[in-house]
């Protein structure tokens, strides 16, 4: 050890919580990153899509989908679709756990130890387990950019203190920012995580640019809402009590959200939060949390680091109580109102995505509460070691070592089905040769049809769990799709008009020019799932039969056009610009933010004294 220098020495333990990190994501992960593609529930990889107007946010449901889709659209002819979606899922877990790390590292100045808590707090979780479950991978790249945002405005709040003006790293801190925006706002969702985080902490002199750089990254979803219509309507409010948190075994609804879990589809929960654990788990975890909570609240000398623990703090505590009361019988009548009266409300009817929110203080408590615990143990045992410096500095790293070990097996064995792809319910599957062959005999005019009725799918290689049907993204002409939710008995109805207009007119059998009058130029009959087909037999007579295997069948409807305004060019290239300049932010905002923190000699930027504790 003798010829490597302090500053290389000083960089071995940071690349620790990089390498945890990327085990736990691939151990999360495991049985995905084999051959084939994710399909489950919500969540649909094809080996390619297409960039139709759905994919822009311009069909008829509200766009909560941009810019996500059109960014599958654009990269999938390049690189596989399933590929695509398997390593952005990687990187934001990856991502989530190693940002939690550095947070920790930088606000509470924590050693090793406690930052591989903070990790496995960010990444070994329920929530993480439920919304892979329930098929929301790019939801969890905005879960991932919250630690980053964290970071980024505590960063930006320190370059604005009179002894902080180097204009390199203040152009780092706002390009990490925009970078981080970006990248969460992959869906709407993680762009309102993202923004709340950052306009609780970044302090009001930068909460103008803030909220301009949030717009600008939110351009997509923003430009295509205004430029659809669709998601200005109001969301139907039976929405609301079908996408509330939900109270799980022994526990309330407060104390499932507290422990990060209560998502609304029980179907979605691993087993073991069906069963005593979930109590055990949520007790585990809130309890590590409880140790550090003073700890991450007390001043010390950085006081911008003080309030952005404090602010962290305050967000979890309101990211697991509002939703909460959203719950309640009163609650869920106001949400109501709101969702019915107010456009644009329905993107906050799953409440329990927002405690997501919490993660970053929770990963700052877990880590503080070690630090805390492991000092206590050191002082208390001094009298039994040696006081001699080199063996007090071992007996500290060993204690340490140890208590954040124990921390690390109490949040993790609660839930240990979250191992290799939550109980291996993450398997990849297999597309039947029929997709291809259908998405290359669709070469005219007009939008998809499918049948059967209904937007879910049980296909016999996607296993037991309903689908989204994968249609929408194989296909390279629009399909429609009602957006209808089918939640706990009861059907949540969607913002698709033309598209219900046309599913009833097959399901009453209605004629082939009917169908034309409805811009509707193909109908495909997905032959082995479950779902109405009503009476539809007399309107595919009608049709010009394309292609038909045992799992497809590929009608034309004859007569179709395209009957789009001349104002719907304009549409498409206001909605390419907003797309660039999202993308423009997260690649811009990335390189510039490594190449600021790089200084002109080679060496990082640091932002924060090395680790004393």
């Amino acid at each position: 050890m003798n010829g490597i220098g302090p500053a290389r020495r000083d960089r071995w333990p940071k690349l620790i919580p990089v390498g945890y990190s990327g085990l736990l994501a691939v151990l999360i992960v495991g049985p995905l990153l084999g051959p084939g593609y994710l399909l489950l529930r919500d969540a649909v990889s094809t080996p390619r899509s297409y960039l139709a107007d759905s994919e822009l946010g311009l069909g008829d449901a509200a766009p909560r989908a941009v810019p996500q889709d059109a960014l599958l659209a654009v990269l999938s002819p390049i690189i596989d679709g399933g590929l695509i979606v398997k390593g952005i899922l990687v990187v934001a877990l990856w991502a989530a756990g190693y940002g939690a790390a550095v947070l920790a590292r930088e606000l509470l100045r924590v050693s090793t130890g406690p930052q591989l808590v903070a990790v496995t707090v960010a990444l070994w979780n329920p929530y993480v387990a439920e919304r892979l479950l329930q098929g929301h991978w790019s939801l969890l790249t905005g879960y991932a950019a919250l630690p980053w945002t964290a970071l980024a405005a505590y960063r930006i709040r320190k370059r604005n203190t009179p002894d902080r003006t180097n204009t390199r790293t203040r152009s780092a801190s706002w390009a990490a920012l925009a970078a981080c925006f970006a990248a969460a706002g992959l869906t709407p969702t993680g762009a309102l995580l993202a923004g709340c985080t950052a306009v609780v902490l970044i302090g009001r002199r930068n909460l103008l640019a803030t909220l301009a750089l949030l717009l600008a990254a939110s351009a997509p979803w923003l430009t295509a809402t205004a430029l659809s219509g669709a998601g200005s309507e109001p969301s139907d409010p039976a929405g609301i009590a079908a996408f509330a948190a939900r109270a799980e075994p022994a526990l309330s609804t407060l104390g499932s959200l507290a422990g990060l879990g209560g998502i609304w589809n029980v179907d979605s929960v691993p087993n073991s939060r069906t069963t005593p654990l979930a109590l055990v788990g949520t007790a585990l975890l809130l309890i590590l949390v409880a140790t550090g909570i003073r700890a991450t609240a007390t001043a010390d000398t950085d006081r911008d680091s003080v309030r952005i623990r404090r602010a962290l703090l305050i967000l979890a505590a309101a990211a697991v109580v509002l939703p909460a009361l959203g719950a309640t019988s009163w609650g869920m009548s106001v949400m109501e109102w709101l969702v019915a009266h107010v456009p644009g409300t329905g993107l906050l009817r799953d409440t329990q995505k927002y405690v997501a929110l919490a993660m970053p203080a929770y990963a700052l408590c877990a880590a503080a509460g070690c630090r805390t615990l492991a000092t206590w143990f050191t002082a208390h045992g001094a009298a039994t070691t040696s006081s001699t410096e080199p063996s007090a500095h071992n007996s500290r790293t060993t204690v340490m070592s140890l208590t954040a070990a124990v921390f690390i097996a109490l949040l993790m064995l609660p839930l240990f089905d979250l191992t290799w792809g939550v109980g291996n319910a993450l398997r990849p599957v297999h597309y039947p040769v029929g997709w291809q062959q259908v998405a290359e005999r669709i070469d005219g005019p007009g939008d998809i049809a499918v049948l059967p009725g209904g937007m879910f799918r049980k296909f016999p290689y996607s296993g037991r769990a309903p689908v989204l049907d994968p249609a929408a993204r194989m296909l390279p002409r629009d399909v429609l799709q009602t957006g209808e939710l089918p939640v706990h008995g009861r059907t949540v109805a969607g913002e698709g008009a033309r598209a219900r207009d046309v599913e009833t007119l097959l399901l009453h059998g209605g004629s082939a020019q009917q169908l034309a009058n409805l811009d509707v130029g193909w109908v495909l009959v997905e032959r082995t799932t479950p779902g109405p087909l009503g009476e539809s037999k007399t309107t595919l007579a009608q049709l010009e039969p394309i292609y038909a295997d045992s799992q497809l069948a590929l009608y034309r409807v004859p007569g179709a056009t395209d009957h789009r305004a001349e104002s719907h060019i304009s549409q498409r290239v206001i909605a390419y610009a907003a797309h660039i300049l999202w993308a423009a932010l997260l690649v811009g905002g990335l390189l510039l933010a490594l190449i600021s923190r790089v200084a002109p000699d080679g060496r990082a930027v640091s932002s924060a004294p090395p680790s004393t504790r």
